[in-house]
Formats: structure tokens, sequence, C-alpha cells
């Protein structure tokens, strides 16, 4: 597409949009410019209509998902409604909230190659370009690899790679954050904001606002209802967002709380750690490496114990992932042993092991098969023995827990990203298991919808009266603020190895040892550090601010 310079690299008008599947419109009227250089933050809560407003703009709809438009999109200054996609993505490039969703090579180079090679690039530029990109991200290490071999984190960058190498004149990021650890998403927005600065139009959609606000977006929307309920600059958003549904920086909200709203749930903290509770997961000398690699795990020993609501924070490949997955059975030690209540797991099935806890992937996609929510709930307590009324009554409470009462008979897979990874977790909770495993539970999570399914999950009670109560739940996350506000106990990983454990006032107190574990402070945290004489915990940003209120 050729350039044109006197218009903007995007222009949207009136833009309404409506799912053929669906009565209402997901978008409703939305109009924005974005020039170039500029980087545009889309917040807003799930379901507001972020993600429908990226499809619009990067073809997908209607192409690939059906959907009646009004209004119009014009890319540097052109209608392209009636384009290939292949011509579209030409100058927007997308990355999409799931990286798994979007890659498809077996290596690295292979799949960065994908969008040039379906172009005809030359092959001799290609190589070029591979490598230009790669330089360009700081992953050339990655060039070779087999791409299922990539962490999280890892294959978020490979597909921005994917993006970067055709060149857009516009780079749509859905999420980008969400499966990085602190260190590589400081890095990831310092490359995004120099994008931005040599020429690139950058759209945005973050549920971490506070990271984003770091880079200095030139304009921030927030979405409501496929409304955009605000436009403006970050000064503006701070002071009109509602900051129990906008992660905002913890001296907004805490200058900003009314105590009146601040309820219990927010107030509450979990009971201390027992260092002598009941062992119920016991790791024995544990290592482990995969075949042919080098050792993921080593020679880890630590006991996971009744009433333990513990973080488990490191950067991505510290083998956070692994390590839990030898907990649920499905990796076995190649030296040492994991005791389950006592028994080896070498002498359980991973069925036996699933009485006794559950565990919650960080990709939905891993677990989602069901034609209906109400069938994937059912699937696991059927499975475990249970009889259909429990099972029905399991399955309505867990859904209520997470705020999906009203989806019950949709297709998990076509619901949103952030839907998706309710349903996995309300799967679990309608097992019953004992003990709760949750890999990256907020990834993709708006503020609301996971401080609200956090505090059902940590035993308070859902919206018709029933408790979930667990003997221990274990998060891993990249996200500081959860174990601030939730666990009783922390574990830093790095390089396969344990190297804090304790609780969350004194492990994450140590700034150098966060560093050197790619764990990076946040705002949250800085003030309740600040003020913890007078407070004698962690606590939430609202419930700090009524605290200091009343100091």
């Amino acid at each position: 597409m050729p350039s044109n310079k006197t218009h903007p690299p995007l222009l949207v008008e009136n833009l309404t949009c409506r799912y053929e599947t669906r009565e209402e419109p997901a978008l409703r009227d939305v109009s924005f410019t974005a020039q170039a250089g500029e980087i545009v933050l889309i917040a807003g809560t799930s379901g507001s209509g972020k993600t429908t407003l990226l499809r619009c703009i990067n073809g997908l709809i209607p192409r690939s998902y059906k959907a009646e438009l009004s209004g119009r999109i014009l890319l540097k200054g052109q209608d392209c409604s009636d384009r290939p996609l292949a011509q579209i993505s030409q100058v927007v490039g997308t990355v999409l909230q799931d990286p798994e969703r979007q890659i498809l090579g077996a290596y690295v180079r292979n799949e960065v190659a994908f969008g040039l090679e379906n172009l005809g690039v030359p092959r001799e530029e290609i190589i070029a370009r591979i490598d230009e990109t790669l330089a360009y991200l700081g992953i050339e290490d990655l060039k070779d690899r087999e791409t299922f071999t990539l962490s999280g984190g890892e294959k978020q960058k490979v597909a921005l790679a994917g993006v970067m190498v055709m060149r857009p004149d516009i780079v749509a990021l859905d999420e980008p954050l969400a499966n990085l650890d602190p260190a590589s998403a400081r890095e990831a927005l310092a490359l995004i904001r120099r994008m931005a600065d040599e020429g690139k139009t950058i759209l945005i959609i973050e549920h971490r606002v506070e990271d984003v606000l770091g880079i200095r977006p030139d304009q921030v929307m927030l979405m409501e209802e496929g409304r955009v309920t605000y436009q403006g600059s970050v000064e503006g958003l701070l002071q009109v967002a509602d900051y129990r549904a906008v992660k905002l920086p913890a001296p907004v909200v805490i200058e900003r709380v009314v105590p009146e709203e601040v309820d219990a749930a927010a107030r509450s903290r979990p009971p201390k750690a027992n260092p002598e509770g009941r062992p119920l997961v016991e790791f024995e000398g544990v290592s482990f490496h995969y075949p042919g690699g080098p050792p993921v795990i080593q020679d880890v020993s630590l006991a996971i114990r009744e009433g333990d609501i513990i973080g488990l924070l490191g950067p991505n490949g510290a083998g956070k992932t692994t390590l839990i997955k030898h907990a649920i059975g499905l990796l076995k030690p190649a030296e040492g042993r994991v005791l389950l209540e006592g028994k080896d797991s070498h002498e359980m099935t991973i069925a036996e092991m699933a009485h006794t806890v559950g565990y919650v992937f960080q990709s939905p996609r891993h677990m989602l098969f069901a034609p209906s929510v109400r069938e994937e709930l059912a699937f696991g307590p059927r499975n475990l023995g249970f009889g259909e009324q429990e099972i029905e009554e399991n399955v309505r409470q867990a859904l209520s827990v997470v705020h999906l009462l009203h989806e019950m008979e949709q297709s998990p897979l076509a619901l949103s990203f952030g839907q998706q990874k309710r349903v996995t977790i309300a799967s679990v909770l309608a097992m019953r298991s004992g003990i709760l495993i949750m890999d990256e539970p907020t990834a993709g999570q708006d503020l609301a919808n996971y401080m609200s399914f956090m505090d059902s999950v940590m035993g308070l009670r859902s919206e018709n009266g029933r408790e979930y109560s667990f003997s221990a739940i274990v998060f891993i996350t990249h996200d500081v603020d959860l174990a601030v506000s939730y666990a009783n106990r922390v574990l830093l990983m790095s390089e396969g190895r344990i190297v804090a454990d304790g609780p969350p006032e004194q492990v994450l107190a140590d700034f150098g040892l966060l560093e050197r574990c790619r764990v990076v402070p946040t705002s949250l945290l800085q003030a309740n550090l600040e003020h913890l004489d007078k407070t004698g915990a962690f606590m939430r940003a609202e419930a700090l601010g009524v605290a200091l209120r009343a100091a």
C-alpha cells in the first residue's frame, strides 16, 4: 500500500460492530485518530470491546470473525474494507494476547520467515530481515530454537518478531505484557517506546496500565461496554478512571480512595503461614531436565503446608512451571522425590493426584475442549466420580465465583482470552480439590475480575453464600502486586533453584535479590514497605489508603 504523507496512519470514524452471534453491538460509535510516532493505550475491563476494535483495524473482522460493521477505517488515508488480509497485514502488524495462537513454525527462524515467504520475498532478503529483526529485539540466541521449547515470554517476543519483520506502519499489541516477567515487561515497554520514537504508530491494549504509563503514551482511550468513555491525556485518566476497575499507580489510589466504599474483601489479609503446618506436598532434593537439555530444576527441597498461600515468582525460564508440574504428577523427578500427603508421586497416577491437587494451566488452550462451558466444568468432577446433582451444583457455584454464569451454554473457545482464563479456573473449582495451583491466574484479566475471583478463591463467600476452602493455594505469577495482596509466603526462583522463601514482607523487601530475579518493585510494594511500621502487614492500595487516613 503506497504511503500518503498527508494522512495519518490510522483514522477510525463512527465505528460500530456487532458479531453475528450476538444481539448487542460489541463496539458503538468509536472514533479516534492515531498519528505516526504515537502510542495509544486502550484500557478497559474484559469484554469492553478493546480486542474487537483491534480486529476491525487489522482486518480480522469481518474476514475471520463474522460481524456487521458500520462507520469507516482509513489506513494511511485509504479505505481497505475490500483489500485482502495479506495486504492489510503489511500496514497493521498484530501481536495476539495468546502467542500460542500466532506461532505456527516449528523453529523460530521459520516462524519469523512465515509472512515474508507468503509474500514471495526473495530468500536472501528474508534471511537478512530475520537477522535484522532478531537483533533489533535482542533475541538472536533464539533463532535456531524449536518453538515448543520456548517459555511464554520467549514466545511473545518471537510473535513480535514475526510482525516486525513485515515492517508495518502500525503495530497493534493485545496484552503484550501478560506472559512476561517484570524485567522482560520493562524491556518490552522500552522497545515499544523506541519503535514509536522511530515513527511507528503503536496501539496497545493492556490491563497493566500502571506499567504502560511509564513509557508516556500520547493518548489514552478508556472503553466500557463498547463505547469510548474517556479519550485524552494520562493525567486526565488518573482522575476519572475507576481505581477498582483499572489498575492505577498505588499513590493515586491511596489519594483517591473513599473509605466508605472499601469492602471487607479489600481490607482482609490472609492468615500468617505456619512453618509447622501439616505438609501436603514435599519436594526432597528434586532435580529435573528435559531429554537432551540442561537442568531445569536443581536440588529443590521445600514443603507446601496446610494454610500456605504461596506466591511463586521468578523470571521466564526459571523453572517455576516445571516445578509445579512435579506437584501434580505431569512430570516425575530425575533425582529426588515428590511426596503428596506422604505418598511418593512415582507410585501415584495423575488421576489419583487430581483428587488432592487441582491445576490451572497458564494457557487456556491447554485445557479447553468441550462444546459448552457447562460441559467443560462437568468433565473433571464426572471423571472423579461425583454424582450428577453435585456436579450441577458445583458447576453453578464455580461459575458464580468467576462471574460467568451467563456464559454457561457458550462454547469456551468462542469466549475472550480473559473469559477463557476464568473458565479454566472454574473447572478446577468445580472439582473441589484440596490444593489449588494456578499458573499466571491474572494474566489477561482486568483488575475488577481478578480481584473478585481471587477473593472468592481465598475462601470468601460466592454470590449465593457457599464457601470455597482450600488446604493450600499456590500461584505462579509475574504480578508482584498479586503476591503483595494475597500471599502469606513468597518463593523466589532463579535458574532452577529456590533462592528465597519466607513472608512477603521479608522476601520482597530485598530489592537487590529482586533485581537478580528480574522482579521489578511496584508502586504498591514500595508504598507498603514505606508504611509497614504503621500497618504491620502488606495490603491492597485501597486498604492502605484507609489505614493511613486512620493512623
